[in-house]
């Protein structure tokens, strides 16, 4: 099933519409007009637009938000081997993914004041209901000299896995995508403790997009509950960037019966053989837990970010 996929995605305008004209603008674009006041973005047609953030928080968020954490700096990891910047800024993620309807509400918090951060760009990617990432299809199936490898068919699983020493720091600080995939690590080198951007080697995009923080500080994506893959445990991968920078590299994760409910139906039953759950991943944390609850036909996640934005350590 496809989920209302426009066939030119790279101009597809969300329902909240981010921004006027996004798909020209790119995330480039975004970063430089969030990072100035009042400021606009030409995009590659011509036309001049200025960002516009998530629409106003909805009232069923309000609550779950003060359970989802506190102002506590949230703590960074890696970005894992497949990151890079996709150039997709919308809310619905899922393209023609297949899997259990997932809304994913994160709000964005100044660690010193407490209080929320707008205007900030927020990252996510995460992989399908068979383990795959986009745009490194053949690493994550653990063909084609895999970049970290396990999804399903096996492969040498990303260092992270279980017996390793879980990295400590995300690309904190330097400098955002360009719009163009960044250098770094090749297709075949690198590992889930990588701080280097992927080169993407297919031209698939799903499950990757980027939004702006409204004034209570708070983005929200459309996706679909992610698979696994060999080595680690279910978890989204996110990057906050505030004034062009990036100022928090992290992951979010599930609780085991949930995971273990929604994998249990179609598509994710189809990929057996799970080997690392929350209690033997050396990524996880109780902090990175989602807040989840249903919602209509699939679930709502929620989870604040913490984030050093003036990057004083504090």
């Amino acid at each position: 099933m496809r989920h209302d996929l426009d066939h030119h995605e790279g101009q597809r305008v969300s329902r909240r519409r981010l921004i006027a004209g996004i798909g020209s603008v790119g995330l480039a674009g975004l970063l430089a007009a969030c990072g100035r006041d009042g400021g606009t973005v030409t995009t590659s047609t011509g036309e001049t637009v200025s960002p516009q953030a998530t629409a106003s928080t909805s009232t069923d968020l309000t609550a779950l938000f003060g359970a989802a954490n506190t102002c506590t700096l949230t703590a960074s990891t890696t970005q894992g081997p497949y990151y890079f910047d996709a150039d997709k800024i919308r809310s619905d993620i899922r393209e023609d993914r297949e899997g259990t309807r997932l809304r994913v509400a994160i709000r964005v918090q100044d660690s010193e004041q407490c209080g929320p951060l707008a205007n900030a760009v927020v990252e996510i990617w995460h992989c399908d209901a068979e383990g795959l990432y986009s745009g490194a299809e053949a690493q994550s199936s653990g063909a084609g000299g895999a970049q970290g490898g396990g999804a399903p068919g096996g492969g040498t699983p990303p260092t992270g896995a279980p017996g390793g020493t879980p990295p400590t720091g995300g690309p904190a600080g330097g400098t955002p995508p360009s719009g163009a995939p960044g250098g770094g690590a090749a297709p075949g080198g690198g590992s889930e403790g990588s701080a280097a951007d992927l080169t993407p080697t297919d031209d698939k995009r799903y499950l990757r997009g980027a939004q702006v923080t409204n004034s209570d500080g708070i983005v929200e994506f459309t996706t679909i509950w992610p698979g696994w893959y060999r080595g680690r445990t279910t978890h989204i991968h996110a990057m906050v960037h505030v004034d062009n920078n990036r100022v928090l590299t992290t992951q979010m994760m599930f609780d085991e019966a949930l995971n273990t409910k929604v994998y249990a139906a179609a598509p994710y039953s189809a990929h057996t053989g799970r080997d690392t759950f929350n209690d033997n991943d050396t990524i996880y944390a109780d902090s990175m837990l989602m807040k989840v609850v249903e919602d209509g036909d699939g679930y709502l996640g929620v989870l604040n970010f913490s984030v050093d934005s003036d990057q004083d350590g504090t």
